[in-house]
């Protein structure tokens, strides 16, 4: 009887640590999708810049827009 308890208490604890490792790699992955996106966002910046430098002070202008509409979002 003993050794089915200690059975089942393994795999509880066992389930338990692979619920724990499935939950922490989501999180790692969502990190690195966002990480991703900032990455090919910020190579798709360089290359538009580089591209046409005047557009860098009109991304300036959109990203302040941004930012200003953001912050009033937050305060409703």
């Amino acid at each position: 009887m003993a050794e089915s308890e200690l059975q089942e208490g393994n795999y509880d604890n066992m389930v338990k640590i692979m619920e724990d490792l499935n939950r922490d790699l989501e999180q790692l992955l969502e990190e690195m999708e966002n990480l991703t996106v900032q990455a090919t966002w910020m190579a798709y910046e360089m290359v538009v810049i580089r591209t046409n430098p005047d557009l860098a002070s009109s991304m300036r202008c959109l990203e302040d827009a941004f930012l200003s509409c953001k912050e009033e979002m937050e305060k409703k």
